[in-house]
């Protein structure tokens, strides 16, 4: 059984998990550092007619502070970052961070083009109150970044920020996979203290984690391969689904942790079907119907992405249904 079944069960104290662990550890800032553990959701922005929709947010904020997530991140895939200015940016962060219970993590994604376009929000979402910052890498330029430039990049980026840096490795939006060798040669800078990896390559991700330093946190970065990231060692998850079924997510990171890996797995199986839908197959839009499904607002992308058609709402209300969530 779960070790916990319902979404509003008591907070875990992830200050605990893995805190001090590994001989490396008192190298970092460590109380940001205990923090990154656990589940994460990246959770997507609100808009009601284009504008982001602060009072839907708030509401949804309140009720994932009753799930044990270890925390949210703002201003990544799922959040629509690219569609957002710096100001607009700035201030959702800032907004998260107020509205979320202090003793959970708010990281924002800060990662832009540009190395200085970086920095200059890195250090204003730091001053908004973040624990850490999830960087994704640079890639308009993908014939000119090589692994120099992007090393260069993540350790200036680090050099320069007042919080701990997390690497974003997502191929699938960047058409850009960072290597294993990269990443852990950046892990040894003392301000990127981890990574979420959403490659799906299970080999990179263990080559990662065994290479690394140990104090390096390691985050899957979907559902899809959370429960086998766990298992190598990996310190939590950063994932779309975590939005929709926070609690089936935390019970498998609890599981995984307590060596009930068999009562995981049959989690892990149960899920996959309602995280494709999320990411994969439709995307944000998706995510945005499951959530206005089970009562979140979710409500419309902003353009130039489309809602789902009432095909697509439909399979992922059967998704739903055969979850028990609706």
């Amino acid at each position: 059984m779960p070790v916990h079944t319902h979404e509003d069960s008591p907070v875990m104290n992830v200050k605990q998990v893995h805190a001090g662990s590994g001989p490396g550890s008192a190298s970092r800032p460590q109380p940001a550092a205990q923090k990154l553990s656990g589940i994460f959701a990246p959770i997507p922005t609100p808009f009601v007619n284009e504008e982001i929709a602060y009072d839907k947010l708030d509401a949804n904020l309140q009720r994932w502070a009753r799930t044990r997530l270890a925390g949210i991140v703002v201003l990544g895939s799922n959040g629509e970052a690219p569609f957002l200015d710096e100001d607009e940016k700035v201030s959702l962060v800032s907004f998260c961070r107020r509205h979320f219970p202090a003793d959970k993590a708010v990281i924002a994604g800060t990662g832009c083009e540009s190395t200085r376009a970086t920095i200059r929000l890195t250090k204003r979402c730091a001053d908004a109150g973040v624990e850490a910052v999830l960087v994704i890498s640079p890639h308009y330029f993908k014939a000119s970044m090589n692994s120099e430039a992007l090393e260069r990049f993540y350790q200036e980026v680090a050099d320069a920020s007042p919080v701990p840096v997390l690497v974003y490795n997502m191929p699938g939006n960047t058409g850009l996979n960072l290597p294993s060798s990269l990443v852990t040669r950046l892990a040894r800078h003392p301000n990127i203290t981890g990574i979420k990896d959403s490659s799906g390559n299970i080999v990179q991700i263990a080559e990662i984690i065994a290479n690394a330093p140990p104090d390096f946190s390691v985050f899957a970065g979907s559902a899809s391969f959370l429960l086998p990231s766990l298992i190598l060692g990996a310190r939590g998850g950063t994932l779309a689904a975590a939005n929709v079924i926070p609690g089936i997510c935390t019970d498998i990171y609890e599981l995984a942790l307590a060596g009930r890996t068999e009562e995981a797995s049959v989690l892990q199986k149960k899920i996959l079907r309602l995280n494709a839908a999320v990411t994969s197959r439709f995307g944000v839009a998706g995510l945005k119907a499951a959530l206005d499904m089970i009562g979140y607002y979710g409500g419309p992308p902003r353009r130039p992405v489309l809602p789902l058609g009432d095909t697509e709402r439909a399979e992922i209300r059967s998704i739903l249904g055969e979850l028990g969530l609706i």
